[in-house]
């Protein structure tokens, strides 16, 4: 999970002390460590691999220019989670849906297990456009970034209860746009 505490949180105090007092190379740090589930939420929330990189790149350096003024009774994930929503919706409104989603990670499957996974990719790329803003958004923390309920709660800022009730909304309107029938519950 992103938002453990412990150990990485006084890891990540550090890093931001040495920030603050000039240390650029100690944000590079913060930097590795949430790159990529910060692009994995922005691609999901923009549907757009080039959004997502200017919105993960535009997050850092936002955090960057702002890191004094964050709160280190926050979790770092949260405060910068933020930073990356705020990012991705301005770029929303700025453009335009171009192309669909890619990912290569198809992991050296044969042809036909690459072109299924692809469709399959593709649908859901395209069902999750059909959806509001906020059901992408807990979609991409529970199933992209695999957050826990209380985790996501912290990161959008809202009560557990609001994001279970979220989840299962959104849950049912994706398997409505994707014809799919049945339980959308996973388990918890």
């Amino acid at each position: 999970m992103y938002l453990q505490s412990g150990p990485r949180d006084s890891q990540e105090a550090l890093w931001i002390a040495r920030c603050l007092d000039g240390d650029q190379l100690a944000f590079e740090l913060l930097v590795r460590r949430y790159e990529q589930v910060l692009f994995r939420v922005a691609l999901r929330l923009t549907g757009e691999y080039e959004d997502a990189r200017d919105a993960t790149q535009n997050t850092f350096v936002k955090a960057f220019e702002q890191l004094h003024r964050y709160d280190p009774g926050r979790k770092f994930f949260s405060w910068i989670y933020r930073i990356a929503v705020n990012e991705c919706l301005n770029l929303r409104r700025a453009r335009r849906p171009q192309e669909p989603l890619g990912d290569a990670s198809d992991g050296g499957a044969g042809p036909f297990e690459a072109f299924a996974r692809a469709e399959a990719r593709h649908r859901i790329d395209q069902a999750m456009k059909g959806l509001t803003f906020e059901y992408r958004e807990v979609i991409a923390l529970r199933y992209f970034v695999e957050l826990s309920y209380e985790e996501m709660a912290e990161a959008i800022g809202v009560p557990e209860k609001t994001v279970k009730s979220r989840l299962f909304s959104a849950r049912h309107k994706l398997a409505g746009l994707l014809g799919v029938a049945g339980n959308t519950n996973d388990g918890e």
